[in-house]
């Protein structure tokens, strides 16, 4: 029997052709890598976990097509998975119930095959990434220590563990592990990113400036989300450091336009010129760029977090499609299945409409609206940094909306944590003139 890249045992029925896809398809997806997509090449082989691979593939368009596309995939690695190992029959039904919408059900499948398959970092990784879209940080990083007995040799699991880590506020721990991750190998976009988070979050912005400018040559090959996200964090601490014309350099140049029509570079777009806006700088005629793209997006309703970000560059680009959209969210909401329904009805309804308030200069409802949501972001998926662009936005509302008391209690933590952000050092001025203390405001200048 053959093994795969990582040295699980693989059934597969055409020989070196398809072990050469699927090991593409594992190491690719574990080190971001475009070549993950090759394992479509692979189409024709009826080995179950080279289909299984195919259906994950199509999965991650993360549209409404996704599960259609992926279904004669799945339904060929489900129907052959009697001759397959036991490792392999669960990566097949992880991947079928994700299929089917029951991500609950994939994830106690991934939990369960990171106990008995610590090697099999594929599933691993994709039960990560179910968990992080349903802000389940701890499962994330319970997840990974699982495999560190067995996979501590590969650096790629030290970036998932990298990552775990920070989204549950553990910088320490997290730190050390992307750092093993890259002395292990210097390519290691994931640990890169976990990195970016810790300095970002400690305030260490011209280190993490630095920081990813060196590994940044290093970033050839990668999927269009890996290297645009990062690319994307870089931004983040150039814009804190006031180098306004790098920012709008990175986002033409690399964040975006790598691929225009993929959920995740769509929204770090979005993300991007909203903060730039929130920073006081005109964006030109980048929103309606970008509408173009996001209008077809309406109906999605796949993930509350990119449903959001649609509805913002909807909204901001004056495009008709943000009350649409908005419809059918809510509409989605209502009749989402039990496990899903409280964090649509709850938080991303409410999180929509104070956006779409904001973006159309109505403050006092959009204040209203996302300080009912922000408590309960996390269950919307994305990371600190990317939800943070919701507490910017419900800041901005606070203070147009006269509420200036509320916003400085929000706003002066956020300088403590980080005083080298010139521009928070900048809307603190503006906040403490506005609340008539001179002297304070003064200060920031």
């Amino acid at each position: 029997m053959s093994t795969d890249a990582l040295g699980n045992p693989v059934t597969l029925e055409a020989g070196g052709a398809a072990l050469a896809a699927l090991d593409d398809f594992v190491l690719g997806f574990i080190a971001s890598e475009a070549r993950a997509v090759n394992v479509l090449s692979a189409a024709q082989d009826p080995s179950p976990i080279v289909q299984a691979s195919i259906a994950a593939v199509h999965m991650f368009a993360e549209s409404p097509a996704a599960p259609a596309n992926a279904r004669p995939f799945i339904g060929q690695a489900l129907a052959g998975a009697a001759r397959a190992t036991p490792r392999e029959q669960r990566f097949i039904q992880a991947v079928a119930a994700w299929v089917e919408g029951d991500v609950p059900r994939a994830i106690r499948l991934h939990e369960e095959q990171a106990r008995e398959h610590p090697r099999d970092l594929a599933s691993l990784k994709l039960g990560q990434y179910h968990l992080f879209n349903r802000g389940d940080s701890p499962g994330m990083l319970r997840l990974a220590l699982a495999a560190l007995p067995a996979a501590g040799d590969v650096p790629y699991l030290h970036g998932m563990l990298a990552f775990g880590w920070e989204q549950c506020h553990g910088l320490e721990q997290a730190e050390t592990h992307a750092r093993r991750a890259i002395a292990m190998c210097r390519k290691e976009p994931w640990a890169h990113h976990a990195l970016a988070h810790v300095m970002l979050t400690q305030g260490r912005l011209s280190e993490g400036h630095a920081f990813l400018q060196d590994v940044s040559d290093t970033w050839q090959g990668l999927n269009s989300f890996m290297v645009t996200h990062n690319w994307w964090h870089q931004a983040l601490f150039a814009l804190e450091l006031d180098r306004v014309d790098e920012v709008l350099q990175l986002y033409d140049r690399q964040v975006w336009g790598v691929a225009r029509d993929y959920s995740q570079d769509q929204v770090n777009a979005v993300s991007l010129l909203a903060r730039l806006e929130l920073a006081g700088i005109d964006v030109g005629g980048r929103w309606q760029e970008l509408a173009d793209e996001l209008a077809p997006r309406t109906a999605d309703q796949v993930l509350p977090f990119l449903d959001l970000q649609y509805l913002l560059g909807l909204a901001r680009a004056g495009r008709p499609q943000a009350d649409t959209l908005l419809r059918n969210i809510e509409s989605h909401a209502a009749a989402a299945p039990p496990p899903e329904r409280a964090t649509w009805q709850d938080v991303c309804v409410p999180a929509a409409r104070g956006l779409l308030a904001w973006a159309r200069g109505e403050h006092e409802p959009a204040a209203r609206e996302l300080g009912q949501a922000l408590p309960r972001m996390l269950e919307v998926g994305g990371s600190h940094a990317q939800r943070d662009l919701f507490a910017q936005i419900h800041l901005d509302a606070l203070v147009r909306s006269g509420r200036l008391g509320g916003a400085q209690n929000l706003l002066q933590p956020q300088l403590r944590q980080q005083p080298e952000s010139r521009r928070l050092r900048r809307q603190a001025a503006q906040l403490y003139a506005a609340l008539g203390l001179a002297d304070a405001a003064a200060h920031f200048l």
